[in-house]
């Protein structure tokens, strides 16, 4: 076995004159060297690859969350959209088509006379077009006590119909109430007004 002195009097730029105790040691010594230095540099390019993987982990994470949350959105989206056409469509059946336009002013007037109510004054508007809807504003004066006036209002706001009265004004007139005011009523159009319609909207852009 070498001592610590053996090693201390060897020539480094003459290693071929080494004992061959000296030469296995220098050579295990040098093995080992290599085998941890390629070791640590491979377990670096693992430890680069490890990184690479999480950071593509945490980007996919990322993504299906993401997705996750577009997802539950877009559920929440379709929900809305079904409650809007069902809210849409009860409102719609409470507006009257064109042919029951008639029938809904009868109602309106029978309202009134229901009532014990006078009507000095019943003149339907002309209609004013608003997208898909007709309003068709009529022009009222009855004239009747407190009561009655008030009974009236809640059986317009009773209508299976949507009726609005608007602009009213109160006046005492002898022993009984004059009332004016402007009842309000829509209608959607149907499918020839609004057939008819399309061509005037692109007659008025090309205007533009």
């Amino acid at each position: 076995m070498m001592k610590l002195e053996d090693l201390k009097s060897l020539n480094p730029k003459n290693p071929g004159a080494w004992p061959w105790p000296a030469k296995i040691l220098a050579f295990i010594t040098l093995f080992s060297s290599v085998v941890v230095a390629g070791a640590l540099f491979d377990w670096q390019g693992e430890w680069g690859k490890l990184q690479t993987v999480k950071k593509e982990e945490g980007g996919l994470k990322e993504t299906f969350l993401n997705k996750k949350r577009e997802a539950i959105n877009l559920d929440l989206i379709k929900k809305q959209l079904i409650e809007t056409q069902a809210s849409f469509g009860a409102l719609l059946k409470q507006l009257p088509s064109k042919s029951e336009m008639d029938a809904l002013l009868t109602d309106i007037n029978q309202a009134g006379l229901g009532r014990g109510l006078q009507f000095e004054l019943f003149k339907p508007g002309a209609e004013k077009v608003n997208g898909a809807f007709a309003e068709q504003p009529i022009t009222l004066k009855v004239t009747g006590n407190y009561d009655d006036l008030g009974k009236f209002s809640s059986d317009i706001a009773m209508l299976p119909r949507i009726v609005t009265l608007n602009n009213i004004s109160i006046t005492p007139s002898g022993n009984v109430l004059t009332m004016n005011a402007v009842a309000k009523t829509f209608r959607y159009l149907d499918e020839k007004e609004l057939a008819a319609k399309k061509p005037a909207a692109k007659k008025k852009g090309k205007k533009k």
